[in-house]
């Protein structure tokens, strides 16, 4: 385990953007992203950082943007640090195993998502109302029961300490078209399904999870992260009982555990104990090795 990166600061390279858990930079026509060891529940970024989650998190990207990249192009260049440009050269110890050199990519302005199983946010709603967003639901649904079909579930993207808010479809197209609306949603639901179907047989349950896509050269790609612990609900297949929440491999367990607190869900964030973070450190490792077979 390795002393934990909250923030990187390198002098001789330009930060474009900070964001909940990366660290983007510009280096000569490319970007740099580096996945620190931030954590952000509830879109607050938590004070504590989680040892060894953004080598976790490259680790995993990486693997996805090669397994599905013969669904949509990824904006990867190379996770080489040796192929780095000479201006990265002194940073070249933080930067290996948790940043990617990746191309520019215009990102979409809505977060996409797909959910294959009712849980999050559209449980919630869905008590209420079973047409959700849109959606209509079919009725007598549980908690974490699995939908005839994945659903493709875009929202907005909340600026820092704020919340994304979902939205239909039609919102969307208000948004980027409707043409364009129906190809991201296409290539969405087929990142998902060959995903899914895949981690089934390693013996985990992608219950939702968020895609970033963008332009580059006038053509959608896969970009930012991929199917994480930071942008999926991962479940143990073997534990998988529908009809309430479900133990998982990625940050749900903070939320619980935060969700027991007498806190508002804004900033600033509580403290976390030592043990809440070593369990979701144990957690996001777990999925690692079950997704990829490997460690770091």
């Amino acid at each position: 385990m390795t002393t934990p990166i909250s923030q990187t600061n390198f002098a001789n390279l330009q930060l474009l953007h900070r964001g909940k858990v990366r660290d983007l930079y510009e280096v000569d026509d490319h970007l740099l992203m580096v996945a620190s060891d931030r954590i952000s529940a509830f879109d607050v970024v938590m004070d504590d950082p989680i040892p060894d989650k953004g080598a976790i998190l490259t680790r995993l990207s990486l693997f996805w943007f090669d397994y599905l990249k013969g669904i949509v192009p990824n904006h990867l260049i190379t996770a080489d640090v040796a192929q780095y440009p000479s201006a990265c050269a002194p940073y070249l110890e933080q930067l290996a195993g948790r940043s990617l050199l990746v191309k520019k990519a215009r990102p979409l302005p809505v977060e996409c998502i797909v959910r294959g199983y009712l849980s999050g946010s559209f449980w919630q709603a869905y008590q209420h109302n079973p047409d959700v967003c849109g959606f209509a639901l079919p009725a007598g649904m549980r908690e974490s029961d699995k939908f005839p079909e994945p659903l493709f579930t875009p929202s907005t993207k909340a600026a820092l300490g704020t919340h994304d808010e979902n939205i239909s479809l039609a919102g969307m197209e208000k948004l980027v078209g409707r043409e364009q609306t129906a190809r991201i949603k296409d290539i969405c639901l087929r990142l998902y399904e060959k995903a899914a179907d895949y981690a089934l047989s390693r013996g985990i349950i992608i219950a939702d999870t968020k895609f970033e896509l963008g332009i580059c050269d006038g053509e959608l790609i896969l970009i930012d992260e991929v199917l994480t612990p930071d942008s999926s609900r991962f479940w143990p297949q073997d534990q998988y009982q529908p009809g309430a929440g479900q133990p998982s491999f990625d940050k749900q367990f903070l939320r619980d555990y935060l969700s027991t607190l007498n806190w508002g869900k804004n900033p600033p964030p509580p403290r976390l104990p030592q043990e809440i973070i070593e369990k979701t450190a144990s957690r996001y490792r777990e999925a690692l090795v079950k997704i990829t077979g490997g460690d770091l």
